[in-house]
């Protein structure tokens, strides 16, 4: 281990397998005090005197706007946060592949009799439809390609106007140009004050009868009463929600009770695949950190993530 390697400590509580990976980053695990960097693993917590000597703390989520609702930014404008985005791409975009699959070819529906003929008009095609994914940061990334070898064509949607293998990029600002012409959507944007509500009933409007909206970023990013209406009119095939607003979904919520909403209750990055992926972000970023490089997926302020 260099001992002049960075000292990074990890919080709340100290970890081991963390400090392994911050030593196989190059770093040096020890205490807060002194620290140059901050490793922080709790979900349900904000860290707080975070001394002078810190330039750099790693938060456990790629979403991260219960961190920047704190204030957590704001107060500490001096230290450059690093989020994990991009660390649960591949897992969440299986996810996201197996819901929009699963509504598509008609898994939803539980069949209790043997009735080829009923179930036939539910199974639709994946392979020849265009999917809108919106929000193609790195789970656009690892899904675009999954979609195309199905015969998908991708319309990938980010601010950046970066290149998604395999997608027809589209800049966020032409969003409103993309609802009408794709098959089908997934949801991937972060939650922000800009995203909140972002496929509402004129959204909804604007898709097909046939059309699955999938959602594996977050629940504020579609108006839920609106897309009740919208499942309740038949106005769109279905959707796949691994996200909710509210969250936890109430036991006695609608949603619960329409067939083609498939839901499940945020498992797209369950806890066995978000331990090993944020173990090797940490090693990772410790090391861009200990030779003098930016870590990955550094938190723009201005934006919120």
């Amino acid at each position: 281990m260099p001992q002049d390697g960075p000292v990074i400590a990890v919080g709340p509580t100290p970890d081991p397998e963390f400090d392994a990976a911050i030593t196989r980053g190059g770093g040096v695990p020890g205490p807060l005090a002194g620290a140059e960097g901050l490793v922080w693993i709790d979900s349900t917590t904000v860290p707080t005197d975070i001394p002078d000597s810190v330039r750099w703390v790693q938060l456990p989520f790629a979403g991260i706007e219960n961190f920047v609702g704190s204030g957590l930014l704001e107060h500490y404008p001096g230290i450059t946060f690093s989020s994990a985005a991009g660390a649960y791409s591949t897992t969440v975009a299986e996810h996201a592949l197996s819901l929009l699959l699963a509504g598509v070819r008609g898994l939803w529906h539980r069949e209790s009799e043997w009735d080829a003929k009923g179930a036939a008009p539910r199974v639709g095609l994946l392979g020849g439809s265009t999917v809108a994914i919106v929000g193609a940061g790195g789970i656009g990334r690892d899904l675009a390609p999954q979609l195309r070898a199905l015969g998908v064509s991708v319309i990938a949607v980010n601010r950046s106007g970066s290149d998604v293998t395999g997608a027809v990029v589209v800049t966020a600002d032409k969003l409103d140009e993309v609802w009408s012409q794709v098959d089908h959507v997934v949801l991937a944007a972060p939650a922000t004050a800009e995203t909140r509500s972002l496929v509402d009933a004129s959204v909804l409007a604007q898709l097909k009868p046939h059309s699955w909206v999938i959602n594996v970023a977050r629940g504020a990013l579609i108006d839920t009463d609106a897309l009740v209406d919208a499942l309740r009119r038949g106005a769109i095939g279905g959707v796949g929600l691994d996200v909710t607003d509210p969250e936890p979904l109430p036991g006695d919520h609608p949603l619960w009770s329409i067939p083609n909403a498939i839901i499940t209750p945020h498992v797209a990055n369950p806890p066995q695949h978000l331990r090993p992926a944020l173990l090797d972000r940490v090693e990772i970023n410790v090391r861009r950190v200990a030779n003098g490089l930016q870590p990955l997926a550094v938190v723009d302020r201005a934006k919120g993530y």
